[in-house]
C-alpha cells in the first residue's frame, strides 16, 4: 500500500501508472482519416479505451484506489451511475476486497449485469447518480467502509491521467484531444499529465451541461443531469479536485445534443465496427456535428472510453 500525498500532476501520475500498470491493460490506438466519417481532411486517432478491463476507463481509478490506500476489513464502497461500479467491482473482485456498489435506476442493465457478474454487493437507490451517492455515504457513515469516489478523489484522478501518458507514448504527434465529460475525473487526470501542452476540449452532452456550468460560475455548480448519456455524464456538478485543473489546462467546452450521440455510434459502428456506449460516442459527436471544428491540418485524437452497452444484440 503507498500512500499517497503528493498533487495530481505528471509526476504523481507516472508514479500511479508504474504501481497499477500490472492490473490495467495498455489499450491500442487506431489512425483514421477524417474523410471516412465525412469530414474534411483531418488526422483523426481513436484511443481504445473501451478495450480496459470491465470495458471502461475507470479500472485505471478503482485499482489506483486499491493499490495505493489501505482498505478495511469491511471493504469499499462506491456510488456510480454505472461505469465506476463496474470498474470498481471488477478491482475488487481482483484484488479479493469486499465492495459494496450504490447506483441510480437510471443505470443502464448491461452495467447492473456487470456488476452483478463482478460479484459486488449492489444497492439500487434513487433515480440520479446523486440519489445514490447520498446513500453510500450514509452507509459509510454507518460502516466504516473505504469509500471510492468516482471522480473527486486524488486517487482517481491520478489512474484517469494514466490514459494521456499511454496516449503521448502512443500518439506524440496529437494537436487536440476530445474527451468527455461527466464528474471529470477522466479529463482532470488527462489535463494533469498534457499540462496544456496540447488543447483538450471538453465534451458534454446539452442536456448535462456540468462543467460549462462550473467553469461560467467559477466554481463546481449543480447542473441538469439528464440525456441518454444520463449513466455515464450526468453527475450534477463535477469534483472539486479537478475543477482547477480544468480552469488551468482545458482549452474549450464543447455542448452535443443526445441525436448527434446516436449519430455518433452508429458512424464508430459502421466505419470501424466499435461498440461504444453513448457517454463514449460524445468526443465524435462533436466532430460529426461540427461542434468542434479542426482547423486544416490538426492532428486530433478522439478518446473513445467506454463500451458498456446493449447497443448492439448478438442475440438477433
Amino acid at each position: 500500500m503507498v500512500v499517497l500525498d503528493n498533487p495530481v500532476n505528471r509526476e504523481s501520475i507516472a508514479a500511479a501508472y508504474q504501481l497499477i500498470r500490472p492490473h490495467i491493460r495498455r489499450t491500442p490506438v487506431m489512425e483514421a482519416n477524417g474523410s471516412d466519417f465525412g469530414l474534411d481532411a483531418v488526422a483523426l486517432t481513436f484511443k481504445l479505451e473501451f478495450m480496459q478491463h470491465a470495458g471502461v476507463f475507470k479500472a485505471r481509478g478503482a485499482f489506483a484506489n486499491l493499490l495505493m490506500r489501505k482498505i478495511p476489513p469491511v471493504g469499499i464502497c462506491a456510488a456510480s451511475g454505472g461505469n465506476h461500479g463496474v470498474a470498481v467491482s471488477y478491482a475488487a473482485m481482483k484484488r479479493g476486497v469486499r465492495a459494496k456498489i450504490f447506483l441510480p435506476t437510471v443505470s443502464s442493465p448491461a452495467k447492473i449485469a456487470r456488476i452483478r457478474e463482478y460479484g459486488a454487493e449492489l444497492v439500487v437507490s434513487g433515480d440520479l447518480y446523486a440519489d445514490a451517492l447520498a446513500a453510500s455515504e450514509a452507509y459509510i457513515a454507518q460502516s466504516g467502509a473505504l469509500p471510492v469516489h468516482a471522480f473527486d478523489q486524488a486517487e482517481t484522478l491520478l489512474g484517469q491521467g494514466t490514459v494521456g501518458l499511454e496516449l503521448e507514448e502512443q500518439a506524440p504527434h496529437l494537436d487536440t484531444l476530445l474527451v468527455a465529460v461527466g464528474g471529470g475525473g477522466l479529463i482532470g487526470g488527462i489535463a494533469a499529465w498534457y499540462a496544456s501542452r496540447i488543447r483538450v476540449v471538453a465534451v458534454e452532452p446539452e442536456l448535462s451541461p456540468t462543467l460549462e456550468r462550473a467553469l461560467a460560475a467559477g466554481r463546481p455548480v449543480d447542473a441538469p443531469a439528464g440525456g441518454i448519456a444520463a449513466d455515464s455524464l450526468a453527475p450534477r456538478r463535477v469534483g472539486e479536485l479537478m475543477f482547477p485543473i480544468a480552469q488551468r489546462h482545458i482549452e474549450r467546452v464543447v455542448l452535443v445534443t443526445d441525436d448527434a450521440i446516436r449519430h455518433a455510434q452508429k458512424a464508430l459502428w459502421s466505419t470501424l465496427r466499435i461498440v461504444a456506449e453513448p457517454g463514449a460516442a460524445a468526443p465524435l459527436a462533436a466532430l460529426l456535428s461540427g461542434r468542434y471544428r479542426p482547423q486544416p491540418g490538426e492532428r486530433v485524437g478522439v478518446l473513445i472510453c467506454g463500451a458498456n452497452t446493449t447497443a448492439v444484440d448478438f442475440d438477433r
